[in-house]
């Protein structure tokens, strides 16, 4: 959640923020108003208190005579402080509800409008000219299906739409993926982290996605737990309603977990393959960091981000994502969008969001520091960026490794994961 005060002080960038993310700009007079009654309720309700204590102190000394009065005085403070408690707790709680409900504020630099209105920020590689080499790129399913590697038929028998299987050198490349892209992350200074698949509403709602976003995310109804699309949301979570010192920022994890998305409002896209499915693996980096060193922090997350993917021999692209496609939690997020050469244009295979002290304040994780001579807490930063989506960085591997004659070049990163295999062949049928 943004800071409040930040609302009273400046509503106008909290308004032009909600307006450049396409989002309701009533929400936010509507929870001024819920904020200025919650803090008149409450010094309504502590005049209140304050009178009935002092009355309570007068009763014992009264006169007969006067005690009756001052009875029948102190029942009705009775009954006007419990009125006033629950008109406070009641303009507590909708300004809370609010609150959750307000996005973050945008960074200025951030493109304003939707999904398309991206900026291009850098280009890397080399797309190949396969009609130059003689031969038509096949797409990844077809490769997959060849090497023996991706069943769909059998995935969406045993589960639907969008299930698969990795088999074979299938399931060996995704193990070589995520040993590389944990082995990357854990020399740049990241701590590995196995994460639960299941967490409580707290921890989803306290990462923003139970907004506008709720619609992907699966809940188990009967006890109350949500599937992760992320290990971000048990990251995030992992030091909630905790207090870090300063001195042990920035604190750095590389989760590793299985990923579910309802993929709610894409039906008839990507349908064919891997590429949007409802369940895949993923390394995920995630930082906290004192609120100061956050934009730096979300530039290293990028660099890592293109020193993965440069390792994997893939041609892409780095946007800076527009206002309307940020998500709820973050203030800026860059993409690193690969080239896949059947589609014939760039696809998301990473992010990497600043998500400033947003997710902080809701899940309550703040830093101890000391400013002269005084010890101050304050919420932190939080930060996180895809290393690998495995399925999708499989499609982008196959398709652009591929060679004439099906078989599929390992790029130099992955081989030691491989057994040194430097090709993926495919099987005799």
């Amino acid at each position: 959640m943004i800071d409040l005060r930040l609302l009273r002080e400046d509503p106008d960038r909290v308004r032009a923020s909600q307006r450049a993310r396409g989002e309701d700009v009533s929400l936010v007079d509507a929870l001024l108003s819920a904020d200025e009654r919650r803090r008149s309720s409450g010094v309504r309700f502590d005049e209140l208190r304050s009178e009935q204590k002092a009355l309570g102190k007068l009763i014992p000394r009264a006169t007969p005579e006067e005690r009756a009065e001052l009875l029948q005085k102190a029942e009705q403070l009775k009954t006007d402080v419990k009125a006033a408690e629950a008109e406070q707790n009641e303009a507590d709680e909708t300004a809370k509800r609010l609150l959750l409900q307000l996005g973050n504020i945008v960074h200025t630099d951030v493109p304003v409008g939707g999904e398309e209105d991206f900026v291009v920020l850098e280009t890397h590689g080399t797309i190949r000219d396969f009609a130059a080499e003689g031969f038509e790129p096949k797409d990844h399913l077809e490769l997959g299906e060849a090497l023996g590697a991706i069943d769909v038929e059998r995935g969406a028998k045993v589960s639907g739409s969008r299930f698969y299987y990795l088999t074979g050198v299938g399931a060996l490349l995704e193990l070589a993926l995520v040993n590389a892209a944990i082995a990357q992350a854990t020399e740049a200074g990241f701590i590995p982290m196995l994460t639960p698949a299941l967490v409580r509403p707290r921890a989803m709602e306290g990462t923003g996605f139970l907004g506008q976003a709720a619609e992907n995310v699966y809940h188990l109804e009967k006890d109350d737990y949500y599937l992760v699309g992320t290990s971000e949301v048990p990251l995030a979570a992992y030091h909630m309603d905790e207090i870090i010192d300063a001195d042990k920022l920035p604190l750095r994890y590389a989760g590793f977990s299985p990923c579910f998305r309802r993929e709610a409002g894409t039906y008839g896209k990507d349908t064919r393959g891997i590429f949007r499915v409802h369940q895949f693996d993923k390394v995920e980096m995630f930082s906290y960091v004192a609120p100061e060193d956050a934009e730096n922090e979300h530039k290293r997350l990028l660099e890592w981000e293109k020193q993965w993917l440069t390792g994997l021999e893939l041609p892409f692209q780095v946007i800076d994502v527009a206002t309307g496609d940020l998500g709820a939690s973050a203030s800026r997020k860059f993409d690193c969008e690969a080239w896949i050469p059947t589609q014939g244009k760039y696809r998301e295979l990473t992010s990497a969001s600043n998500c400033d002290s947003f997710q902080a304040r809701r899940l309550s994780v703040r830093m101890r520091d000391e400013q002269g001579g005084k010890k101050t807490v304050q919420p932190l930063a939080t930060l996180n960026g895809t290393l690998c989506a495995v399925p999708r960085t499989i499609v982008a591997i196959l398709e652009n490794h591929q060679l004439a004659d099906g078989s599929v070049r390992v790029p130099e990163v992955l081989r030691p994961y491989l057994g040194g295999r430097e090709v993926l062949e495919p099987i005799a049928k």
